[in-house]
């Protein structure tokens, strides 16, 4: 293998592990794209914007700030983002939110990104490291693979749902649970 290939591989492993596990993103885009094929790309794409960010400023500040600081108010924002999103997915109707413009879609997705401490905290570990080992190469295999995984989970939620409508219904209380039980922990974990 050469030096560009290991660090595309690299690159590939750092951004599935950024973007697969459950959480209140991939929540989130579940409950969009199971309405929207195109609204769960969309959400997606605020998802990876934020990552760009929040790589950014990592790569920016390293290590000088205090990042126990950054990190429980972090939690609290968050938590208070996740239950304001789990309490909307359980008030909504199976017609609403079909129409959302992009614009408010994306923008949407940026704000749960840059409120989620488990995305956060990834730029913070993971994220750090990314910074030191760097390069173009890295970077492409990184976001290649949110690429992937933005437009692959999606397309899987609304054929799914598509198929089976009734299945829409479930994906909405699924995670709308999954984000009110991300703002507890975020509150446990800022008062711990």
């Amino acid at each position: 293998m050469t030096t560009a290939l290991e660090g595309l591989l690299v690159g590939v492993v750092l951004g599935f592990s950024l973007a697969v596990p459950p959480g209140p993103m991939n929540a989130w885009i579940a409950a969009v794209a199971a309405r929207s094929f195109r609204a769960g790309v969309v959400t997606g794409f605020g998802a990876m914007t934020a990552d760009a960010v929040l790589g950014a400023v990592v790569y920016i500040l390293d290590r000088t700030v205090d990042l126990h600081a950054v990190v429980r108010a972090v939690y609290l924002l968050g938590a208070g983002v996740m239950a304001y999103l789990g309490a909307r997915l359980l008030r909504r109707t199976p017609q609403d939110g079909t129409d959302l413009p992009d614009r408010r879609t994306y923008v949407r997705a940026i704000v749960i990104g840059l409120s989620n401490p488990f995305q956060v905290l990834w730029w913070l570990t993971a994220g750090i490291a990314f910074a030191y080992l760097g390069g173009l190469v890295l970077l492409l295999g990184l976001f290649g693979a949110i690429v992937v995984w933005i437009v692959a989970f999606p397309w899987a939620v609304h054929t799914g749902t598509r198929r089976h409508p009734s299945v829409e219904r479930w994906v909405r209380f699924a995670s709308a649970a999954i984000l009110v039980a991300f703002a507890i922990y975020f509150v446990a974990l800022f008062v711990a």
